[in-house]
């Protein structure tokens, strides 16, 4: 496989990557204010996405992968609202282990990398139809 082909494929495997994390993020955003539907129940888990690189022998390089979607394990949010339907004896909701500002941050992160690789594509296909014009053009 040619570099710019290659070039293109890795990029792309990074599209994939990056857009699988984008729709996580947002998921954990919409669910920011979910909790239980039972006194006591546990609310929204926050998701994570690890990533790791895969050598495709295709290419002759490594390109990203989502290795899975996990949950945060980190402690719920208890907030006191001895009137939501979801609240225990003692008055208080379990809310998601969703931090905004995180979420944010992370989508702005997924966001500017999924650019990144856009604009990787677009050299790539710019160098690839230069050079095409010059070889047409002997």
């Amino acid at each position: 496989m040619d570099s710019i082909a290659a070039t293109m494929r890795i990029a792309g495997s990074a599209l994939q990557a990056q857009g699988l994390r984008m729709r996580v993020v947002s998921e954990n955003i919409a669910n920011a204010k979910s909790a239980g539907s039972a006194p006591g129940a546990d609310p929204f888990r926050r998701k994570t996405v690890s990533f790791e690189s895969k050598l495709d022998r295709a290419v002759g390089a490594e390109l990203v992968k989502v290795k899975r979607v996990g949950q945060d394990a980190s402690d719920f949010i208890s907030i006191h609202d001895p009137s939501h339907p979801a609240a225990n004896s003692d008055g208080y909701v379990k809310m998601p282990n969703v931090n905004s500002l995180i979420e944010m941050t992370d989508l702005r992160e997924a966001s500017r990398s999924y650019e990144a690789s856009l604009n990787i594509i677009e050299q790539a296909r710019s160098i690839a139809a230069s050079t095409l014009a010059l070889l047409n053009t002997n």
